[in-house]
């Protein structure tokens, strides 16, 4: 990162969803006392194509900040999602969301804003996600975007999109942990009293039986588990460990947490690898094994596959500052 901290803009328009302008200003705009650094992580600007736009309903008035001028140098561009998806967006709003994205910009979406993103043409034939009710609407207006509507977020490098407005702190949180590591971004979710790391991959929608059952949470196993994860857990002992068979195991799983028992061990393992990584560990075969991801082949792939770094270049943008390359 540059001394100057990464600058997001975000573009209120008529109608836009408060909430969604909330999590951004939460994950971009405040201080961070948590992380015990005085300057901020991010540098944020709110921006509209009229002096005053009139949000959600009409609930609140946005006035008194930039025009969209200010999303041209912005390393960040974040387009919330409004109600009126098929009305098209002002023809301002698209012309500054394409210069963003042709000058190298990552540009995000939150729920529905990435109709936006379609309208705009940045998302023709590549992956994206939205808000699952708008799926039939989205497809008929942009049939030749990949639309997946089981996931929380899509991360397609330079364009990223969020499913529903709470997912737009998943991949608010998912921006923080590419940004600045997974230190930072447990910090962070900590202090926002949210899912330390909830993976792209997961269900946006999970259908809970009714009525819910206390005894049948997740959670007292999930926190045994990420005590251990350096043991060689499998999902027959997970099963075991609150008697049920894996069968079962696997359909909780799917139920509360919309994702596998397998998938949820891998993931945690690889976030303690990179916190591992991030506090000077610099020998992988060691790092392979307290994480319990077992050899340094299997946890290069996987860091790879999880972050787009090798562990070595992982060590270098989030590792100590002059400490020694990152050794099998």
């Amino acid at each position: 990162m540059s001394s100057r901290p990464h600058r997001v803009a975000v573009i209120v328009d008529e109608g836009t969803n408060p909430f969604e302008v909330g999590v951004a200003t939460e994950l971009f705009g405040l201080p961070r006392p948590e992380l015990g650094r005085p300057e901020p992580l991010y540098e944020l600007t709110l921006c509209t194509p009229t002096p005053g736009v009139r949000m959600n309903h009409g609930f609140f008035t946005l006035s008194g900040v930039p025009g969209l001028d200010a999303v041209d140098d912005a390393g960040t561009l974040l387009v919330p999602g409004r109600p009126d998806n098929v009305v098209p967006r002002r023809p301002v709003v698209l012309d500054a969301i394409r210069r963003a994205h042709a000058r190298g910009a990552r540009v995000v979406s939150f729920c529905t804003g990435a109709f936006a993103l379609a309208e705009a043409g940045l998302l023709d034939g590549r992956r994206a996600t939205t808000h699952w009710r708008w799926t039939s609407a989205f497809r008929e207006l942009h049939p030749t975007v990949l639309l997946d509507p089981d996931v929380l977020f899509v991360d397609e490098g330079d364009v990223l999109t969020a499913a529903g407005s709470a997912a737009a702190l998943d991949l608010g949180l998912h921006l923080v942990r590419r940004d600045h590591g997974a230190e930072t971004a447990n910090a962070v979710s900590r202090r926002l009293v949210f899912a330390a790391h909830r993976d792209g991959g997961q269900r946006q929608f999970v259908q809970r039986p009714l009525p819910d059952i206390p005894d049948e949470s997740l959670a007292p196993l999930l926190a045994w588990a990420q005590r251990r994860l350096g043991e060689p857990l499998t999902v027959g002992e997970l099963a075991a460990r609150i008697a049920v068979s894996p069968a079962t195991l696997h359909r909780r799983f799917r139920a509360q947490l919309g994702t596998t028992p397998l998938a949820w061990l891998t993931a945690e393992r690889v976030a303690l690898a990179c916190r591992l990584i991030e506090r000077g560990e610099v020998r992988l075969d060691v790092v392979a094994d307290r994480s319990g991801l077992g050899t340094a082949a299997n946890l290069r792939e996987r860091v790879r596959r999880a972050t787009g770094l090798s562990p070595s270049a992982y060590r270098r943008r989030f590792g100590p500052p002059g400490g020694e390359p990152v050794t099998a």
